[in-house]
């Protein structure tokens, strides 16, 4: 019986191994294009009327950013654990092709969201950024993209790639 359970537990170790290393090997696909230092300018003033500017922001301590849209179905498991983060840690979000400010202002407030948001309805901050995939998560510090993730990210994914920031 004993030898079972460590059976089990083992083949469960090596598939929990496997689908870390896939989940990795996937974000790292994804997220190639995206530029790691010389970040393109992410500033502005956010649809709540708040400026924001990452390479500020981002100096000496780690930043979240968020690209996301109100029309993305994971985006929607996405969005309150990055609403919590903001509690928390600084967060700059940016609404991908989500409409004009006042509707993404609706979008946050339907959804009790209180996370500063960029809006960019043509998609030049999403190009500039080089995002093909939605959600997208970085963790920036001092200008730089620390970690990526791309898809559904949990509330303690991203409390551990913060910490490790």
């Amino acid at each position: 019986m004993k030898q079972r359970i460590l059976n089990g537990l083992k083949q469960g170790a090596i598939y929990v191994a496997i689908f870390l290393v896939i989940s990795a090997g996937v974000d790292w696909w994804r997220g190639k294009d995206i530029p790691k230092v010389q970040l393109p300018e992410l500033q502005g003033v956010s649809v709540q009327g708040e400026p924001l500017n990452l390479k500020a922001l981002s100096e000496d301590q780690a930043v979240l950013v968020y690209f996301w849209g109100s029309w993305c179905g994971v985006c929607n498991f996405v969005s309150p654990s990055v609403d919590t983060m903001s509690d928390y840690f600084p967060v700059i979000t940016v609404a991908l092709s989500s409409g004009e400010a006042p509707e993404v202002s609706q979008y946050l407030k339907d959804n009790d969201y209180s996370f500063d948001v960029l809006n960019d309805p043509d998609y030049e901050i999403g190009a500039q950024w080089a995002v093909q995939v939605t959600p997208s998560i970085l963790v920036v510090k001092n200008n730089e993209v620390e970690h990526i993730a791309t898809g559904y990210v949990s509330l303690f994914g991203m409390w551990w790639r913060m910490y490790f920031s």
